[in-house]
């Protein structure tokens, strides 16, 4: 029998559904990747769903795909865009209603060709939504290792690197870095991450030179000027950590970034066998002293 689908624009009040269908469509897919992931709905949403309901009221496209018959969500695609980039934030469809043309129905209008200077996924390693993401303009230029471990407070701190919390009124120089190192910078998304995470700008020699966005449930961005900063940064952020009591912290981090990868592989951190990788319409950006937010919605 053949059900048909209606693709629609969402609205807030469907964030919890579309939640519903990230969670099918994940557990779906590391369990074919043979490392499944079986998180506690609740625990998550608790983790997620700030950052759900930012996209929700912040998105520049937000599609969703649902069954005529009784209104049951089956897909939902969602970008955001920060002045010339524009990144695809979220594509998940549900394991029943995949491979019927869905994702390509959502991809188009979440996704569209002609927005934006430069376009970006964070993509998994599905290789069907791989083949999605090439068709639409974009191709893979590095990998992103979530690289996790238990925070120390030995470990070792820059002397000449400066850290001061930052406030509302420090989003200007939030912006000039990350501008500088991204070629973009996210805006007014900055006052939201304030609400939800810490962050701090690092002074040498009284410039700024770096921030780093640090709270309960992720931790990033990160972005240094100079790769030789990311260190001290990478440094202090794990010293907070383990002042703050966490067990456990995480760093999507760009493999480019020699760096940070050097750095937390000598301090213990591992690997996680569920890498993603970035996507872009044209190079842009020096991910060699950049690290994105975790969890790796956007960058």
């Amino acid at each position: 029998m053949t059900v048909s689908i209606a693709i629609r624009p969402a609205t807030p009040a469907d964030s919890r559904a579309c939640y519903g269908v990230f969670l099918a469509a994940i557990t779906d897919l590391t369990a074919r990747m043979n490392m499944p992931w079986r998180p506690d709905p609740g625990d998550l949403w608790t983790r997620l769903g700030s950052t759900f309901e930012y996209l929700s009221g912040h998105a520049a496209e937000w599609w969703l795909a649902e069954q005529t018959a009784h209104g049951r969500v089956v897909g939902y695609a969602r970008s955001v865009q920060r002045g010339g980039l524009f990144e695809l934030s979220e594509f998940f469809v549900d394991p029943q209603a995949q491979s019927a043309g869905v994702g390509r129905r959502l991809l188009e209008r979440a996704f569209p060709a002609n927005r934006g200077t430069v376009r970006v996924v964070i993509a998994t390693t599905d290789v069907r939504a791989l083949r999605r993401y090439h068709a639409a303009g974009t191709f893979a230029r590095f990998p992103i290792a979530a690289l996790e471990g238990a925070p120390r407070a030995d470990a070792p701190l820059d002397p000449g690197l400066v850290p001061v919390k930052a406030g509302l009124a420090d989003v200007p120089a939030l912006q000039r870095i990350e501008a500088a190192v991204l070629d973009f910078d996210r805006g007014e998304e900055f006052d939201w991450l304030l609400t939800e995470r810490e962050a701090y700008i690092y002074y040498r020699d009284g410039a700024e030179v770096a921030f780093a966005f640090v709270g309960p449930h992720g931790l990033g961005p990160i972005a240094a000027l100079e790769p030789a900063d990311m260190v001290g940064v990478l440094a202090h952020v794990e010293s907070w950590a383990a002042g703050a009591g966490r067990k456990e912290i995480g760093f999507e981090v760009p493999m480019v970034n020699e760096a940070a990868m050097t750095h937390l592989l000598a301090r213990g951190f591992r690997m996680d066998p569920f890498f993603t990788f970035l996507l872009s319409s044209r190079p842009f950006g020096r991910f060699d002293r950049f690290i994105g937010m975790s969890p790796p919605f956007v960058l």
